[in-house]
């Protein structure tokens, strides 16, 4: 295998001490900077040139990737965030952070020295502590959506936080999304109780809310094209048909207008059209 190969298969950097014992030369270590295939960070550290530029961050400052940052490359969903999240030791040396949100603590998991990036169990860790409860929990619930972790590891973890045991102990694998759970939340905070990924006629619906209450949920990616929209028409007046009241709330109205979602929901509820007729 080509060192190129390797380092991609490694998060695109690596200590040149893993890469010695992987069975690389140093000849060819140096060769491959010499001749600006690679990059060297630091004195012991080689890099792609194509590597992460998350990931050069990281080892520019002998730390490593946690929090959104590495959920977003685990493809978990995550909040927008421009900085770099970074977890670094507590007794590390200050650097200039411009760009970085630096984390300084460990989480439950160990780590090897060389690590580029954070066991999942620290990223968790580190986004319970980092993130309003609600975007965390939508973070954990996305790992375990994507089975990443269970929900009985999540439940026998020594979290050493408060923020993480709570989110341990309400983290559910039914919601599909960030934004489902984001939802639920919003729900429960006004007491309404939400049942999730409801099927009617062979088709999922998002929640709902008693039992005539339907909520469709469009993501962050969600598209307008023709296609999605006819989709949609049908979807709505499919349940339309079948007695149902249809609430649509999109991924802005969510997050950013929770206030406005939570007063239709209450005023649709005050209505009964949440109940059989």
């Amino acid at each position: 295998m080509r060192l190129e190969d390797w380092l991609q298969e490694r998060d695109g950097a690596a200590h040149t001490a893993e890469i010695f014992a992987a069975g690389f030369s140093r000849h060819a270590v140096a060769s491959a900077v010499d001749s600006g295939r690679m990059l060297r960070l630091r004195r012991s550290w080689i890099a792609s040139r194509i590597c992460d530029p998350a990931v050069l961050a990281a080892v520019g400052v002998s730390g490593r990737l946690t929090c959104v940052t590495a959920a977003r490359r685990l493809a978990l969903w995550t909040p927008a965030h421009d900085e770099f999240h970074i977890a670094v030791a507590p007794t590390a040396a200050r650097f200039d952070s411009t760009g970085l949100r630096v984390h300084w603590s460990s989480g439950p998991a160990p780590i090897g020295p060389h690590a580029v990036l954070d066991p999942l169990i620290n990223v968790l860790h580190h986004v319970a502590r980092c993130q309003e409860p609600s975007t965390a929990l939508a973070v954990w619930e996305s790992a375990l959506n994507k089975r990443l972790i269970a929900p009985e590891v999540l439940a026998r973890v020594e979290w050493r936080s408060a923020r993480a045991s709570r989110i341990a102990a309400v983290a559910d694998v039914l919601s599909d999304s960030g934004l489902e759970t984001h939802f639920v939340v919003l729900m429960r905070s006004i007491g309404v109780v939400v049942v999730q990924q409801v099927w009617i006629d062979g088709h999922p619906l998002d929640a709902l809310i008693g039992d005539r209450l339907a909520v469709q949920l469009d993501g962050f990616a969600h598209h307008s094209s023709a296609p999605d929209r006819r989709r949609d028409l049908e979807a709505d007046a499919r349940l339309r048909l079948r007695g149902y009241t249809v609430l649509r709330f999109d991924y802005q109205q969510v997050l950013f207008q929770p206030e406005f979602v939570q007063n239709v929901v209450r005023a649709a509820i005050a209505q009964q059209l949440h109940r059989r007729g």
